[in-house]
């Protein structure tokens, strides 16, 4: 028996939620876009359950500084209560502290120009449902060349975002739009028809007859239960090495849904008419 603490993604997985989070590998794949670094100041709209704080707090360091700003104060309240949770967990089994870097903020984005106006940002990440309400707030204080990073569910969000960006002349370029799929896989030991593991077959110089038969036997038993299945299965070639058995590897049975459409936006504002 193995007892572990979780992995910070696994814990954005595990703790409570109030809104749907955004998973791990969207996470990822948006502080990839943004180009975050140590010592970043970073704005988030939409807080949720607290998941992207906690990515962007460890992503910034002890220098940098989030500022994550909900409209509902139930998500406020969850996402300052997961990420104080994580940051005592981490205490018990780490000597440095988590860095207490992110400022959750109850408050509407659109109203906040003002508290932005002496802030400059290294880049903004949008998970809210209507994100180009956002975008005339937070694009002053964007720094040139920054990125906007926005995650939508659907399609059609993009699209109306991007109308809004083209019908208000917003300082914006559309970089890229992309889903994130990861496609798990099993790898396991063959078996034969009676539900035994196949066995240890050694290659020999001078081979009888019988091991060479028993190693063939096998082979295609398992090759009759591969055309048997509804799934692209396929035999390892470590079968034919020394010392091996036969393996399948196919797709797994449970598959991940589509989470999110990414999208990444650079501020461009020329500075010459």
């Amino acid at each position: 028996l193995l007892l572990r603490r979780p992995s910070l993604d696994e814990y954005v997985l595990l703790m409570p939620r109030g809104a749907t989070i955004a998973y791990p590998q969207d996470i990822t794949a948006l502080l990839m876009m943004m180009d975050v670094h140590p010592g970043d100041t970073v704005l988030e709209t939409g807080s949720g359950s607290g998941a992207m704080s906690l990515f962007l707090s460890r992503a910034v360091g002890p220098k940098g500084r989030v500022l994550s700003y909900e409209i509902r104060e139930d998500h406020h309240n969850l996402a300052k209560k997961n990420y104080r949770h994580w940051r005592s967990a981490w205490e018990i089994g780490h000597t440095d502290e988590w860095p207490d870097n992110v400022q959750f903020i109850l408050k509407d984005i659109s109203t906040a120009a003002a508290d932005l106006k002496s802030v400059t940002l290294d880049a903004v990440v949008l998970d809210m449902l209507n994100p180009q309400c956002a975008l005339p707030v937070v694009h002053s204080s964007l720094k040139q060349g920054g990125v906007c990073a926005v995650y939508l569910a659907n399609i059609t969000q993009v699209i109306d975002l991007l109308d809004r960006i083209r019908s208000c002349k917003l300082p914006f370029l559309c970089e890229r739009i992309i889903e994130v799929t990861h496609r798990s896989w099993s790898v396991l030991p063959a078996k034969l028809k009676h539900n035994k593991s196949s066995q240890m077959v050694e290659t020999q110089e001078n081979i009888e007859e019988t091991p060479q038969n028993e190693y063939e036997e096998i082979h295609i038993q398992d090759e009759a239960v591969l055309k048997e299945s509804e799934y692209n299965e396929s035999l390892s070639d470590a079968a034919e090495t020394n010392h091996s058995v036969p393996y399948i590897a196919r797709p797994s049975h449970w598959q991940e849904a589509h989470s999110a459409f990414l999208t990444k936006l650079r501020k461009f504002q020329p500075l010459l008419s």
